[in-house]
């Protein structure tokens, strides 16, 4: 395959991952930063693998004109836009594909971002394929009164289920990461969420669609890892991970692949069957739209084991290394510690062919990924920002971790976490060969972890580890 440079068009330890994919495969890479991020370790990474050249500073990671700008001038022939920014955005991929000087989008096409990232267009979709659905609208409500009769129905639809504090879920269609959702528990206040989401919707994604559904309690998230070629012809699963210990806000927090553990944990239903029954939905769906990279089909399941198709992430996510690492294909020694997902969703996006059916992809032991973050989740997980004087474990063959934080390497300086951005500071993966032994030392590497300073105010530091330690626990009991 012929060598490509690639603009990065993201920052932190996505960025890191991607320049290392890019280093791999073959390619060359072009990092950007802005000021606040002088000082993040994707700077220093692509410093040292690329030098000055694969650096440029730019004003803001949004600015499209920019980006595009910064591609230009060092003749990028793709782009590779991370999580988050443009990663979803149909609009950015259409145009890096369509501007005079064309631009590879590493990702799915952008009508296929387009068809997805629309969460009501999604459910018409999976409802169309006999794909399970939240009961609730699978079209945009604009009408208010239309929008309020179908509140009604699905309380009334509560009420006869048994169900004693019924709520429905209010969500901006185009919304994403636990944004632009409210919960209603009586019609009394349900107009004023309406409005108040659809204004949201309007002002911040330039899209006024509201999905309206039914809020399912106590359901675990199950998240089902897809990759596709180009074309749509060949898509496989990297099977599931359970992604249901989360902030007040929805932010994921903890990540187990795979989903469920029924070879040492009871659960009131067959969970292989449930986890047989999403990966199937998952890969018929993709390949009935003509899915063509990486993506996420995000599920919840009922403690009656009913699972429910949510949404389509139409790009690489936060947690695909702790899908990647239980993964492995046959014929590639290279996976035998797991795959790298971000690697094969660059491969893909430059036109290989998959190379290998799902009968080759073997899931082999447990996964658990910890996102380590300044915040107090005794406060509402609110965010802490301040200086990090040192940060550092203890190196394991079963241990990964991924961060920007320069103070975790040799050298490193205090760090400023920057104000510009949510206060994420590592990944850290663990692998072991079931689920006992995954908890264990998953323990083991939180017990041991050091991290130091002080907050804006003068006080020590405050994180989230002591919330992770407490949550290995239970993770994966429903």
């Amino acid at each position: 395959m012929a060598a490509h440079r690639i603009l990065i068009a993201n920052r932190g330890e996505i960025a890191m991952r991607i320049l290392r994919a890019c280093v791999g495969l073959g390619h060359e890479f072009v990092c950007v930063h802005t000021a606040s991020d002088a000082a993040s370790g994707h700077v220093r990474l692509a410093r040292e693998l690329g030098g000055e050249q694969s650096l440029r500073r730019i004003r803001s990671y949004q600015d499209a004109n920019e980006l595009f700008a910064v591609a230009d001038a060092c003749e990028a022939t793709a782009v590779h836009p991370g999580y988050g920014f443009f990663a979803e955005d149909f609009r950015f991929a259409r145009r890096a594909e369509k501007r005079d000087r064309p631009l590879i989008f590493i990702g799915p096409s952008w009508g296929v971002i387009r068809d997805l990232g629309d969460k009501i267009n999604t459910k018409r979709i999976a409802r169309s394929l006999a794909v399970p659905t939240i009961p609730g609208s699978d079209r945009p409500i604009f009408d208010e009164m239309e929008a309020v009769e179908l509140a009604e129905a699905i309380f009334a639809f509560q009420d006869e289920q048994g169900i004693t504090e019924g709520c429905v879920l209010v969500k901006a269609s185009a919304g994403g990461g636990g944004m632009g959702i409210e919960e209603v528990y009586d019609l009394d206040t349900f107009r004023s969420v309406y409005r108040r989401i659809r204004n949201y919707a309007k002002r911040n994604l330039s899209d006024e669609g509201v999905l309206i559904e039914q809020r399912i309690f106590d359901f675990n998230h199950l998240e089902v890892q897809v990759a596709a070629e180009r074309g749509g012809k060949n898509a496989v699963h990297f099977g599931t991970r359970n992604c249901s210990v989360q902030s007040l806000g929805r932010q994921k927090r903890i990540e187990v692949a795979p989903g469920f553990d029924p070879a040492s944990l009871t659960y009131a239903f067959d969970a292989g069957a449930v986890l047989d029954s999403i990966t199937r939905h998952s890969v018929h769906m993709a390949k009935s739209v003509g899915y063509d990279n990486v993506g996420t089909w995000e599920w919840i399941v009922t403690p009656k084991g009913e699972p429910f198709l949510m949404e389509v992430n139409t790009r690489i996510q936060v947690e695909n290394g702790v899908s990647g690492v239980i993964a492995r294909i046959d014929g590639r020694p290279e996976t035998s510690g797991g795959v790298d997902i971000i690697s094969e969703q660059i491969r893909l996006g430059l036109g290989e062919p998959l190379g290998y059916g799902q009968d080759e992809v073997r899931l082999e032991g447990v996964g658990i990924e910890y996102r380590i973050i300044a915040e107090d989740p005794a406060d509402r997980f609110t965010p802490c920002l301040g200086r990090i004087e040192r940060f550092a474990w203890k190196e394991e063959p079963w241990l990964r971790v991924y961060t920007q934080v320069p103070t975790a390497l040799p050298g490193g300086e205090p760090y400023d976490i920057p104000m510009d951005f949510d206060p994420n500071l590592a990944l850290a993966i663990v692998w072991g060969a079931d689920l006992a032994q995954a908890m264990e030392r998953g323990a083991e590497f939180l017990k041991g972890l050091v991290l130091t300073g002080t907050d804006t105010a003068g006080q020590p530091l405050r994180t989230n580890i002591a919330f992770l330690l407490a949550r290995t626990e239970t993770i994966l009991h429903f």
